[in-house]
């Protein structure tokens, strides 16, 4: 029954209040005792190999979760940690190691407030980084300019109204953006080569006014080889990619020599590409051309979107540890770590296709709905042997499951964590301007049967392990000082963690390229890449599609069916659409058809969506994750960071002659009204 549901429906049934299990051959899920449900945990494990065990973590898990997660991975001897950012971000991380010397941003709140001009590439912080805006707008009140880069012209970045002041709710709106480049996806590698070659060139005719040279040779590696790379530009061949004029590049680029502290934001349209990690680095080396590391208002700085999914990679989340981190957590437990690296999101899911895991643990998320080529991800979790949900709500996961299947209903990050012999516990996360600071709960919970999700790690990990295992399970789960006091010694840049956690306002990681200008790569410097031009180029008959979310969203969590900011209510199952590609490929705006993508000779379909005529770029469209991850082979990877396609797929559209729609459906795609 529950399969048939919309993910709408499901997540608004309500908390999940105790403990519940479904066997194979059984149609539902019925109650079962924490002791009993960790007892099937520890007994499916320990019938398994370690690398037959998969730990999924979400971005909402806190940092002292997330450390006892992956310590109970290792303890058990595998890597096998993937997350969230394997899907969206992974691809940053990627691009940044081995370029500035750390995977995270390099700017903070102040710097944005203070910054001459500031580049969003591929972020629509509207409705997934609302708060920026604010940030976005102190920037431009300071006399700040700001350059949106994205396919759809997205209406926070035209009409900012903030409703902490009297003229963001009575007046009529503040425009962020002084620029808007309206590029086609999988443009940017192309855009910014070419801002590259343009700030070269003007340095070139001007010597000393736009690269800081001292900067350059002092801190940098590769600079020559990039200069001469970028010494010649084939202008047709950029226009063609970016689809943008010549002129509007070259405007931009005096925006940017005319800045002396310039930031890059970015996020996932920029991440889910074939080339994401040469677009990134791209971006790194305009950057380094002119110093804008370790300077008020300037730096790199990717936007994530979960509350902790930066932290959970801080903490070990991550299926290719570094040696020291392995090291240190042996040395402080008495462990041995695995050495060889895990699966990632989507080797999990080819892993589950090869019938090659017996255990799936899931710290929150919806895996199912989060991760690409939906099909084929699906069968493979009923493969599965025993699936593990620790949840707060029903979602589509927990209704695709393993041939046993548990879900274990956890404390929200809003109630109260106060069952402890040690009293009232708190947990903390990391923002993306690198900000360790506390969060706790203040709300009564809904059922006495829930667990904290601690205790929950740990009493799986004493299930598993037994009574004799050097880590003391218990002590961290009944005082979650225990877990930070552990934290502290394995991880630089924690020391002290207890006492500096509990001031106002937390405190700031280390940051070297932010806090002296220096860069811990394995030459000591920051690198100048050199990448080809690459660009998405589709069969004729083709668009290139992107994964969307709607304002009403927030990743895998629908709280309504509307997207106001642009203007459609009342359903999801559409594909914004320009009108001339409309025209051209022989449709019109809400006809509803099916939609087929191609991946080296292999087709995905998913039926029935609305076209909708929508000011996207030319040759482009958009629909909304996770309605549209159907159509992402699960080969369609960027390189190096192997993120999931999300806006990379070749889709055409075939007029739907099948079966009538589901009811809901039906009732979504006609209720699907542009305003």
């Amino acid at each position: 029954e529950l399969a048939a549901k919309t993910e709408y429906w499901l997540g608004n049934q309500g908390r999940i209040s105790e403990p519940v299990v479904i066997r194979e051959g059984d149609t539902h899920y019925s109650p079962i005792s924490w002791a009993d449900a960790f007892g099937l945990i520890g007994e499916h494990i320990r019938a398994s190999a370690p690398d037959r065990c998969v730990f999924y973590t979400s971005g909402r898990t806190a940092n002292e979760t997330a450390f006892m997660y992956q310590l109970f991975a290792r303890a058990l001897g595998t890597n096998n940690l993937p997350d969230c950012s394997n899907m969206c971000h992974e691809s940053s991380g990627s691009a940044l190691n081995p370029t500035i010397g750390i995977g995270k941003g390099t700017v903070s709140l102040e710097d944005i407030h203070d910054s001459e001009l500031i580049f969003v590439v591929g972020q629509n912080p509207g409705t997934n980084h609302p708060r920026m805006l604010s940030a976005l707008k102190e920037c431009k009140d300071k006399g700040g300019k700001v350059v949106a880069v994205n396919p759809l012209p997205e209406a926070g970045l035209f009409n900012f109204k903030d409703p902490q002041t009297v003229s963001g709710v009575v007046g009529g709106g503040t425009p962020l953006a002084d620029e808007y480049l309206q590029i086609k996806v999988g443009g940017d590698l192309a855009l910014f080569q070419a801002l590259g070659h343009l700030l070269l060139a003007e340095e070139a005719r001007n010597p000393g006014t736009v690269v800081d040279l001292s900067f350059v040779e002092a801190q940098t590696d590769g600079f020559d080889a990039y200069r001469e790379a970028r010494g010649e530009l084939d202008w047709a061949e950029t226009e063609k990619a970016t689809g943008l004029d010549r002129q509007q590049i070259e405007d931009v680029a005096g925006m940017l020599i005319r800045s002396k502290a310039t930031i890059f934001c970015w996020a996932l349209g920029v991440t889910q590409q074939p080339h994401s990690v040469d677009t990134i680095k791209e971006m790194v080396n305009v950057l380094l051309l002119q110093g804008n590391f370790g300077k008020p208002g300037a730096g790199a700085c990717p936007v994530r979107g979960h509350s902790n999914v930066q932290g959970d990679r801080t903490m070990g989340i991550w299926e290719k540890p570094k040696e020291w981190l392995l090291e240190s957590l042996d040395k402080e437990f008495g462990i041995e770590s695995p050495r060889h690296h895990g699966y990632d999101a989507v080797e999990a899911m080819e892993a589950f296709e090869r019938n090659e895991v017996d255990v799936f643990v899931s710290m929150g998320g919806n895996f199912s709905l989060a991760c690409s080529d939906t099909e084929t991800l699906e069968a493979g979790m009923q493969r599965i042997g025993l699936t593990v949900h620790i949840s707060t709500k029903p979602n589509r996961s927990h209704v695709v499951h393993g041939r046993t299947s548990l879900i274990l209903p956890t404390l929200g990050r809003t109630d109260k964590d106060d069952k402890h012999s040690k009293g009232a516990q708190f947990l903390s996360v990391e923002d993306s301007m690198s900000v360790v600071h506390s969060t706790q709960g203040r709300l009564q919970p809904v059922s006495d049967h829930l667990l904290a999700e601690p205790v929950i790690v740990a009493r799986m990990a004493e299930a598993t392990f037994g009574p004799d295992h050097p880590v003391d399970w218990k002590a961290m789960a009944e005082d979650y000082d225990v877990v930070r006091d552990h934290i502290s010694r394995v991880l630089p840049g924690f020391e002290d963690f207890n006492t500096r956690v509990r001031t106002k306002n937390g405190f700031v990681l280390p940051n070297p390229p932010r806090d002296t200008r220096s860069f811990k790569t394995d030459i000591g410097r920051g690198r100048f890449t050199v990448s080809p031009l690459e660009y998405l180029s589709p069969p004729k008959g083709h668009l290139v599609l992107q994964t969307i979310r709607s304002h009403d969203q927030y990743n895998t969590t629908f709280y309504g069916l509307d997207d106001r900011y642009r203007g459609i209510s009342g359903g999801r199952r559409v594909i914004l659409v320009h009108p001339e590609d409309l025209a051209e490929l022989g449709f019109q705006d809400r006809d509803l058809v099916d939609v087929v993508s191609t991946f080296r000779g292999q087709d995905r379909q998913a039926d029935k969506f609305r076209l909708v005529a929508y000011p996207t770029a030319k040759g482009c469209a958009a629909a909304y994750f996770p309605e549209a991850n159907a159509l992402v082979h699960k080969e369609n990877v960027a390189r190096e960071s192997n993120t999931p396609g999300f806006k990379a797929m070749f889709v055409r559209f075939e007029p739907h002659t099948g079966q009538a729609a589901l009811a809901v459906e039906q009732a979504s795609l006609e209720a699907a009204t542009v305003v």
